[in-house]
């Protein structure tokens, strides 16, 4: 009798724990969920139902082994009920799991068996959407884009014909980023967006949710659609400011936040987002190199140069590409050779257009400091190629900087002026006051080329007044030199480089000496030898010496 009346307490205990388990589960309470969940089960096993109600509150709270050992246990009791389409289900999120995490042989190991699963099933079902979702990832790590909208498209209509919010939601997003992955972005823009009404309107799964907030803002930060990046982040923040208890989707949100509060101009407020986020849970790894990276941007930006250095090679440690960051400090900290040869590395790696569009700006400024203004071009003719295939204003302020410092390197400030003042209108625009004061002093150069330097002095003060108020130490050391600085003495079209060339090529050093004094190749030297024969109108070493003597260049 004692024995029965122990186990009817414990049955009526589970049951308890059961019933609130399922209640926080609703209200979202993840941690309360979870433990109560795990105490019904551990008293009596949960059904296969429950089992996955329990592995939705580890995911949500980062706990991805838990999560997988749930869906795992779930998946064999579905077997054994013989529900086989929802065991195949299952498979698709198992796999996905172990697709985030970087495990690929699993990760395929579970969708085949999904697939295998269903071949056996005679009838129509809807969990074969979310198996067309797996295949439909292959193309897209592929960049099989045409074929990954067809999949996309696919799942969708059978979401639809099965009232499967959540596959058709999923679908949608993706068919929307194969479209903007295809240059279309307007009529990819608008199925993303809206697949994400189904999010606000509170009718998807959390997992689904948390997947279509984060990979929105993704795709949106990947062609530069800087204004519905922000915006969404803003949803995303309070998603997850609803929740507490999540730990999943908490640092991709710190990262974005860091970033658009970056992008805004706040920046401490930027950095102390981007130090919150903690390595727990896959997707907070993630998350975790790239908030990194960011760190090291804003140290730099700041000028704190040996917190930036550390925070790069942390990120790189993370797996994050440090790049354009890493060779931006170089150049700051005076390395220009180390700064061209890591950002021709970065950019020569790297072969998907918009992720070469975030490396080629620091190129052209790199090569310009450097004096190669032919690499500049060619980086600069690049983006603009890319900026007319995918419509983003910040991309098209991107290329149209670049374009413009390089028709200043060529000494064609009147091409250059009408590009950065078209920059800086976009950049004020969509409210990013560094960009727009780095544009700021190019159109002060352009203006003192053309000779108003009136016009010159004001955008300087202007440019000087926010890089004050953003805390940017080394460009506002750039424009108060700019502002204090007597006029250029005429180099007669040299550049300062070429300048040093033709001073080291008067005291007699040969191209190879010249190309040891200033750490460059000796093929580079030659071309800077040739290019002064040209503008000086000189056709030897010895009249190059005399003409530098007779005009004062030494």
């Amino acid at each position: 009798m004692a024995h029965n009346a122990a186990v009817s307490i414990d049955a009526r205990s589970a049951g308890r724990a059961l019933e609130r388990g399922r209640a926080s589960y609703a209200n979202h309470a993840w941690r309360d969920a979870f433990e109560s969940l795990s105490r019904a089960d551990e008293t009596s096993g949960l059904e296969p139902e429950d089992l996955v109600l329990l592995a939705t509150s580890a995911y949500m709270l980062g706990r991805e082994d838990a999560y997988v050992r749930a869906l795992e246990r779930a998946h064999y009791a579905y077997l054994d009920a013989g529900e086989v389409p929802r065991a195949a289900a299952l498979t698709w999120w198992i796999g996905l799991s172990f697709l985030l995490q970087g495990e690929a042989g699993p990760a395929t190991g579970w969708f085949a068996r999904g697939e295998r699963l269903l071949e056996g099933e005679e009838r129509d079902c809807v969990e074969r959407g979310y198996l067309v979702l797996a295949s439909m990832l292959e193309s897209f790590a592929e960049s099989d884009f045409e074929a990954a909208g067809a999949k996309a498209a696919e799942a969708v209509a059978i979401g639809e014909r099965f009232g499967d919010r959540d596959l058709v939601a999923l679908g949608v997003m993706d068919l929307g980023h194969a479209l903007v992955e295809l240059g279309r972005a307007k009529e990819g823009f608008r199925l993303v967006d809206e697949s994400m009404v189904a999010v606000t309107s509170g009718g998807l799964s959390p997992i689904v949710a948390g997947i279509l907030y984060c990979n929105t803002i993704l795709i949106c930060r990947s062609v530069y659609e800087l204004r519905r990046a922000r915006e969404w982040t803003t949803a995303l923040t309070l998603w997850c400011e609803r929740q507490p208890d999540m730990v999943a989707h908490t640092g991709v949100c710190l990262v974005h936040r860091a970033e658009v509060l970056q992008l805004q101009g706040a920046w401490q407020a930027a950095l102390e987002e981007a130090e919150r986020v903690a390595a727990q849970g896959v997707l907070n790894q993630r998350s975790f190199g790239r908030a990194l990276y960011v760190q090291g941007d804003l140290h730099r930006l700041r000028g704190e140069l040996g917190a930036a250095e550390r925070a790069y090679r942390d990120a790189a440690r993370e797996g994050v590409q440090p790049q354009p960051g890493l060779a931006l400090l170089r150049l700051a900290q005076g390395s220009v050779d180390a700064a061209v040869a890591a950002i021709r590395r970065a950019v020569g790696e790297c072969t998907q257009p918009l992720k070469r569009a975030a490396l080629l700006p620091a190129y052209v400024e790199i090569a310009l400091t450097a004096d190669e203004v032919e690499d500049a071009e060619r980086a600069a003719r690049e983006l603009a190629t890319i900026s007319q295939l995918h419509d983003s204003e910040a991309l098209g302020a991107m290329s149209a900087c670049a374009s413009g410092a390089v028709a200043l390197a060529r000494r064609d400030a009147a091409a250059a002026l009408p590009l950065l003042r078209g920059a800086l209108q976009a950049w004020q625009e969509l409210g990013a006051p560094y960009e727009a004061a780095k544009a700021r002093v190019l159109v002060a150069l352009a203006c003192a080329a053309l000779g108003d330097e009136d016009g010159a002095g004001l955008e300087l003060e202007a440019a000087r007044s926010a890089f004050e108020e953003l805390g940017a130490r080394p460009d506002l050391s750039r424009t108060n030199s700019l502002l204090t600085s007597p006029p250029a003495p005429d180099l007669h079209g040299l550049s300062p480089r070429e300048l040093q060339v033709l001073r080291l090529v008067a005291s007699g050093e040969t191209n190879k000496a010249i190309a040891a004094a200033l750490v460059l190749s000796e093929r580079t030297v030659d071309r800077h030898v040739s290019n002064i024969y040209a503008k000086l109108r000189v056709s030897s070493r010895a009249a190059a010496t005399a003409y530098a003597y007779e005009h004062r260049l030494l």
